[in-house]
């Protein structure tokens, strides 16, 4: 059984929760004053004492982050690497693939825009084949199309947990069982599930998972999370003296951990507001934030579909802390700068975002709002009302 959400703490504990309602997390979620504190404590050791000295006296700490991030995604420690984005983390890994001419890699409609536009210039550059698995009639990828497109020789298949444009949750458990089954590489973007639900790399059978901090995490910008199973083999592309041994004039070796994909080059401190930030999110539990979450983006859908003008544009498989929507006759960016205007933070996302996603269904942007479990029924209700006055303006 899950503990519920303290709402009322989880806004104390945010310094940004009373300054305007927030309902970016997706974007970049409010950090705790406690991963704030963290993050200027290490800088100001670093004036104070020297930049590798602050990290050799942080060094347990440091090393502690990597635990931290393994037990977020039910991972081994040796298997994490810690980057400065996602997409960094991405790119490193599926360049460590290799991935040459005739390769086949199948990619879901929600890919992410940084995944996608790697991949595809791969394909322009290296002749790599990138195929787009059609969708369900739940707007999720077609399991069936998938499991076909896997009986034929490919490399890699890469899906989005949950995408940027809308609240889907891809069914990535059954893909797991259909890529491991078919022996092929499954890279994992959970860069919008990490922190509001869930993310167990064993569970769902990806190889190589990203993540990001600065979203549900609510970890500071500049900080992401890497997975590869141990096992897979993988070396990177440009070694580092992060994770390799130059061992002879022209030789090295690289450590036997994901280590191997990191820079020397680093803010200790971002990572350590990352450490503190999984740590908190460990400690209300994913499963209880998605408890929590979930039912509060169901119940913001409803209200918005209410309003006239209003339209909820989330596939029918959406049980995520994402709610997209538009107003008819207004831009998504007009809506997000009119509610901004009420201090109502959202984030339009245009279809250059998701093109396949949104291009697909016709949408040139959409406004995406996501709660988290510092918002409160002020909030709510601050959201709702603004979207209901920007409609009738808008229809006037």
């Amino acid at each position: 059984m899950t503990r519920p959400i303290d709402v009322e703490a989880a806004r104390a504990a945010t310094p940004g929760a009373s300054t305007a309602h927030h309902f970016n997390a997706a974007g970049a979620a409010l950090p705790t004053r406690r991963t704030l504190d963290r993050v200027v404590a290490h800088l100001e050791l670093e004036a104070h004492i020297g930049a590798y000295e602050a990290a050799a006296a942080a060094r347990e700490r440091l090393d502690a982050v990597y635990a931290s991030a393994a037990a977020l995604l039910g991972a081994d420690a040796a298997e994490i690497a810690l980057t400065d984005s996602a997409t960094v983390g991405w790119r490193r890994a599926i360049g460590a693939l290799r991935l040459a001419e005739g390769d086949r890699v199948l990619l879901s409609r929600s890919a992410y825009v940084s995944c996608a536009l790697h991949l595809l210039a791969l394909e322009r550059e290296r002749g790599i084949v990138v195929e787009v698995l059609p969708n369900g009639g739940d707007g999720a990828v077609d399991l069936g199309a998938l499991e076909d497109a896997l009986s034929r020789p490919a490399r890699l298949l890469a899906l989005s947990h949950v995408p940027t444009s809308s609240g889907l949750v891809e069914p990535v458990e059954q893909a797991g069982a259909l890529a491991r089954a078919a022996g092929v590489t499954f890279a994992l973007d959970a860069t919008q599930s990490a922190g509001q639900m869930p993310v167990d790399v064993q569970a769902i059978g990806c190889d190589i998972a990203v993540t990001t901090g600065r979203k549900f995490l609510r970890a500071p910008r500049g900080t992401g999370v890497l997975y590869v199973r141990a096992g897979l083999g993988l070396e990177p592309e440009i070694p580092d003296v992060r994770g390799t041994d130059w061992s002879a004039d022209r030789a090295w070796e690289t450590v036997p951990l994901a280590h191997r994909f990191e820079t020397w080059e680093a803010s200790h401190a971002l990572r350590l507001g990352l450490g503190n930030a999984i740590d908190e999110t460990l400690a209300l539990g994913p499963a209880a934030i998605a408890a929590h979450l979930i039912p509060l983006a169901a119940e913001l859908r409803d209200a918005l579909a209410q309003i006239p003008g209003v339209v909820v544009t989330d596939p029918p498989r959406s049980p995520s802390a994402i709610v997209t929507f538009t107003v008819a006759g207004l831009p998504a960016r007009d809506v997000a700068a009119a509610l901004a205007d009420r201090r109502v933070h959202v984030v339009a996302v245009p279809a250059a975002h998701g093109r396949w996603d949104l291009g697909g269904r016709g949408l040139e942007g959409v406004v995406r709002a996501a709660p988290h479990v510092y918002t409160d029924r002020a909030d709510l209700d601050a959201l709702v009302d603004g979207v209901a006055a920007i409609a009738r303006r808008s229809a006037a």
